[in-house]
């Protein structure tokens, strides 16, 4: 069982930034990731990174937020910047491993309000 810490949430006005990270128990990683998801949506994906760098985005987050991982491979980070209301939602991070398997964090909150 891989065990993902999620951390960064929080409430935060429109235009603002916040940071998430999550570490992962293994190292076996092979690609990390953030989903989100608002009351009464489907989870969807915010943003993900491969080991070798390649990033993909939502559209609705290309250039505010920014995904990297942790020297060690086995984090993940997510800035976010110029926070809208629209972004406020429930944060997991997601890990998929080299021997297919896929884990998920408890959710970090992510409130964008004034």
């Amino acid at each position: 069982q891989v065990h993902l810490v999620e951390s960064g949430g929080g409430l935060v006005q429109p235009g603002g930034s916040l940071r998430l990270s999550c570490a992962a128990s293994t190292s076996r990683i092979s690609g990390m990731g953030w989903y989100r998801q608002a009351p009464g949506n489907q989870r969807e994906l915010v943003a993900a990174i491969t080991n070798d760098g390649t990033t993909n985005y939502a559209d609705s987050v290309k250039g505010r937020f920014t995904i990297s991982r942790g020297n060690a491979g086995s984090t993940v980070h997510l800035q976010m910047n110029s926070l809208k209301p629209e972004d406020t939602a429930v944060y997991y991070c997601n890990a998929g491993t080299d021997y297919g398997a896929t884990f998920w964090g408890q959710g970090t909150q992510v409130t964008v309000s004034s």
